[in-house]
């Protein structure tokens, strides 16, 4: 499947002066299915009633044509959504929000992000993003191929940890092929759901969008992998906590949700991942103690336990290997705190 969003341009589309927000190339296996269904599974946050509206005025366009909701996409298709106004995520505002600056030099900017900021704009966070920050406190950051200043890769909202951002157009090139050649060193710290039997493994399988909840992005194998791309997790136990186990995982490839999708396929799911179903007791007893501590800990760290640690990538101007870490953030700890004191006076 080929998947486009957004105009690089900010240029209209063509169609009676509308501006293109999203575009999507229907993949040979496709199956005939409404357009309103068809952009559910495609458009995260989107309502089919919003999806319908958009449809009756006139926003849909299937091959460049206006559509009705009830037509069938069919293999080949090019959908499009369509509104009079760029899409928002393009009208980047500076914004005044303080960065932790873990290295800076005339080519890059190493940012350690906190647990709770959006990377890059989207549907409905056009504040208070890292973008927004980053066109603050630097001017003429390079743009990336979706139009996004700076940005060579991303991290989930709730995820804490390292990113680096090109302030040249070389650095951005030289970035990028880095990432795509699967040069660089990226080791996050996660703590899983039950006790992982090996103490080292790597968990490979391909990764899409899950076919019922368009928020979740699933494995896919056997006659299915053709549905995902080829995604590869490098995984070693560092703490055995009783009911869970923190890890150390080094991405070969960075697709969306990777780690959580990955962790969750072999069972083990992230501790507080509400997405995954991590939020939920999963392992453990039914005494109602244990039932508190556990909620304890989930108001201790109420995100995901997932933390980008290590970032290592060769300087695109002088060729030297740079290697960084940031340590674990105090949330995470303290929730790792409880689990060591629990696990030594309760698991034996």
């Amino acid at each position: 499947m080929m998947e486009e969003k957004a105009n690089n341009d900010l240029e209209p589309s063509g169609n009676d002066d509308l501006y293109e927000h999203f575009r999507f190339v229907a993949d040979k296996g496709q199956q005939p299915l409404r357009v309103d269904k068809y952009l559910m599974n495609k458009i995260e946050n989107a309502t089919r009633n919003k999806i319908q509206k958009a449809a009756k005025d006139g926003n849909i366009h299937v091959n460049e044509n206006p559509v009705k909701q009830n037509y069938k996409v069919k293999a080949g298709d090019v959908v499009q959504v369509l509104f009079e106004h760029p899409p928002y995520e393009f009208l980047l505002t500076p914004e005044d929000i303080p960065l932790d600056i873990v290295h800076e030099d005339e080519a890059v900017v190493v940012v350690n992000k906190p647990a709770g900021m959006v990377v890059h704009p989207g549907h409905g966070n056009y504040s208070g993003t890292l973008i927004n920050a980053l066109i603050f406190h630097f001017e003429n950051l390079p743009q990336n191929s979706s139009n996004r200043p700076g940005l060579v890769h991303r991290i989930d909202k709730d995820t804490s940890g390292l990113l680096v951002i090109a302030k040249t157009e070389e650095a951005m090139t030289h970035l990028s092929k880095q990432f795509f050649n699967k040069t660089t060193e990226r080791e996050y710290v996660a703590l899983v759901w039950g006790n992982v039997d090996d103490d080292s493994g790597t968990i490979e399988g391909n990764i899409g969008r899950h076919p019922k909840n368009r928020l979740q992005n699933t494995v896919y194998e056997g006659d299915d992998a053709e549905k995902g791309k080829p995604a590869v997790t490098h995984f070693k136990v560092l703490e055995r906590l009783g009911y869970v186990t923190l890890l150390s995982c080094r991405l070969e490839t960075g697709r969306t949700h990777q780690i959580r999708v990955h962790l969750k396929h072999i069972g083990h799911t992230l501790f507080n991942d509400e997405r995954y179903g991590g939020d939920s007791i999963l392992k453990g007893t039914h005494f109602s103690k244990y039932k508190q501590f556990v909620e304890n800990c989930f108001r201790v760290l109420p995100r995901q336990a997932l933390h980008a640690r290590t970032l290592g990538f060769e300087h695109p101007t002088s060729g030297e290997w740079l290697k960084f870490e940031a340590p674990v953030p105090e949330d995470m700890e303290q929730c790792l705190d409880k689990w060591r004191n629990y696990s030594k006076h309760v698991i034996e």
